[in-house]
Formats: C-alpha cells, sequence, structure tokens
C-alpha cells in the first residue's frame, strides 16, 4: 500500500499558474501514490486566487483550500498548511512554478532510500543577477549572525516525512522561518540536485524591506549572537578605554599634557553614548520579542477552509 502524500503550497501573487500547478502536481503524484492531498494556502492574495481554489476544491476533492484572513507571510502560511496535513510524507513547495512538481519524483525516490528530509538544491537558479547577488549575500550574514550554515542554492522545496513535520509543529515559536526550523529538529538529511524553472508570471514578493524583515526576526528568534558581539564590542571598547586612559595619566605624569583637548572630549562623549544607544537598542529588540511571544497571539487565522473534515473544522 503506498503512503498517503500531502503537499503544502502557500499561494500569493501566482493566480494565473494555479490550474497548471495543480494538473502537473496531479500527473506527477499520481505516478507515486494514489492517495494524496493538496493543501493551498491562499495568504491574502489580493487577486481571484481564492476563487480558482475554490473552483479546483470543488472539481477534485484532494484538493484542499486554506484562506487566511489576511496577509501573514509565507511562512506563516505554510505553519497553516503543515497544521492540516495527514500524510505519511510531506511536500512544500513554492507556487510560481519554478518548483516544479515533476521533481518530486526524485524527492521522494531519494526518501525512500531511508532519508527523513530531502531538500532540493537548484542547480541553476533561474532568476535576476541581482536577486541571485542580494540573496547570497543576505544567506552569508544571515548565517554568520545565526551561527548556522546557510545555503541560497536551498529553499523550502523538499520531501519530509511525517515524524519532523510533527516535530516542526511542536515548536512554540511566534516567528516561523521553515528552512530554519527545519535545521533546527535534525532528522537524517539529504540533498538532490533539482532544475529550477523560470517565473512564469508575477514576481517575487519579498522585497529588500521584507527580506530585511524577515531576516531582522530570523537572528532575533534563533540566534542571541547580536547579544554576544555587543557584548564583546563593550568590552573591546573597555579595553582600549583603560589603555588609553593609561596612556593619558602617563603623559600628564610627565608633564606633557598641559590642557586637555575640548575637541577629544566631545567626540569621545558622542561616541560613547552613540554606542550605548546602540547596545540599548539591540536589547530593546530582544524585549519587544518577548513581549510578542508573551502576548501568546497565534500565528495565522484562518477565515475559510475547504474540503476538511477532520476534527481541526469545529
Amino acid at each position: 500500500m503506498k503512503e498517503f502524500i500531502s503537499v503544502v503550497i502557500p499561494v500569493y501573487g501566482c493566480n494565473n499558474c494555479l490550474i497548471d500547478l495543480y494538473k502537473r502536481l496531479k500527473q506527477t503524484i499520481e505516478k507515486i501514490s494514489s492517495q494524496f492531498e493538496i493543501i493551498l494556502v491562499n495568504d491574502s492574495d489580493s487577486s481571484n486566487a481564492w476563487e480558482i481554489i475554490k473552483n479546483l476544491a470543488e472539481k477534485d476533492q484532494r484538493v484542499k483550500g486554506i484562506n487566511l484572513s489576511r496577509n501573514f507571510g509565507q511562512h506563516y502560511a505554510i505553519s497553516a498548511g503543515l497544521d492540516h496535513t495527514r500524510g505519511e510524507y510531506i511536500i512544500v513547495m513554492d507556487c510560481d512554478l519554478q518548483d516544479q512538481p515533476e521533481e518530486i519524483i526524485k524527492l521522494y525516490n531519494t526518501a525512500n532510500e531511508g532519508f527523513d528530509i530531502v531538500l532540493g538544491r537548484r542547480i541553476i537558479r533561474k532568476d535576476n543577477l541581482f536577486k541571485r547577488l542580494f540573496s547570497r549575500m543576505f544567506y552569508k550574514l544571515l548565517g554568520y549572525l545565526t551561527d548556522t550554515v546557510q545555503d541560497n542554492t536551498i529553499a523550502n522545496f523538499g520531501i519530509y516525512n511525517k515524524k519532523v513535520i510533527r516535530a516542526i509543529r511542536s515548536m512554540g515559536d511566534s516567528i516561523k522561518y521553515f528552512p530554519a526550523m527545519v535545521r533546527w529538529v535534525g532528522f537524517r538529511t539529504t540533498c538532490i540536485e533539482i532544475e529550477h524553472a523560470e517565473r512564469e508570471n508575477g514576481k517575487s514578493s519579498y522585497s529588500f524591506k521584507k527580506l530585511s524583515r524577515l531576516g531582522l526576526d530570523i537572528i532575533l528568534s534563533f540566534s542571541e549572537k547580536p547579544l554576544k558581539l555587543v557584548l564583546k564590542f563593550g568590552l573591546s571598547m573597555s579595553f582600549i578605554s583603560f589603555i588609553m586612559g593609561v596612556v593619558y595619566l602617563y603623559q600628564y605624569l610627565t608633564g606633557k599634557i598641559k590642557v586637555l583637548g575640548f575637541a577629544s572630549i566631545i567626540i569621545s562623549i558622542w561616541f560613547l553614548a552613540g554606542i550605548a544607544i546602540f547596545i540599548l537598542g539591540i536589547v530593546g529588540l530582544y524585549i519587544a520579542k518577548i513581549f510578542e511571544r508573551v502576548k501568546n497571539r497565534p500565528v495565522y487565522i484562518i477565515s475559510e477552509k475547504i474540503n476538511f473534515k477532520d476534527i481541526r473544522d469545529e
């Protein structure tokens, strides 16, 4: 008996390719198993994406739709989909067809070799030069500040054993970033090369501002390294100040300094005040995230669901 397969797809800005995505997914997954579900999570797309999802769900009960009450973000939409899966294997992919459904067979065959997580590594990214360069810099900085190995050729596309998803769902983080959560839970993981396609419709929803905000959230949620860097910087400044104090004291005692300079005092005050404000800002960001966590708000809100017949609909 073949395993039940769940596919989770956050939907935003790709309504023009949803029908083609469904057809290609259906043809591909039927080669693996006759038992599957396709969960399309509409992240409050302003287009007619939800209408398309409803039409697909009416024609095929294996298509299930979740409509979020507002735009929560890609990784929160993924979390909403994962919370409603019931497959032995769960596939997570984007909706813009750059993650090609036909590559799922490679992922599934590799998972059957004994791996709990199989990630797709894009051989050649079919993105513009600016996006590739920015992505590379972003992941390098993110890896440094979170003390993790980040690979800009690996995104969300992969297949995951249900025990992996169960572990991810048990994480109580209010900030969701699916790749980091996958790395944190562990399990037996491998990567395989897949072909990355050109974007057929729309454009990436990640602007520089959104990506910067996402990066800051990830760093504050998954790492205390900024606090450690601030501590090291403070200790370094204290050491330098001590050395300079000894030097100036020696010069004063030997008569080399007659009048202390006004400019050097003002510069020192402004410089040290700036450092103090910067350090307080870093600490304040962490306190703000603690405040958000203590409020214990839901990370997403569902306004409507289609084709779900389990207890979570009650």
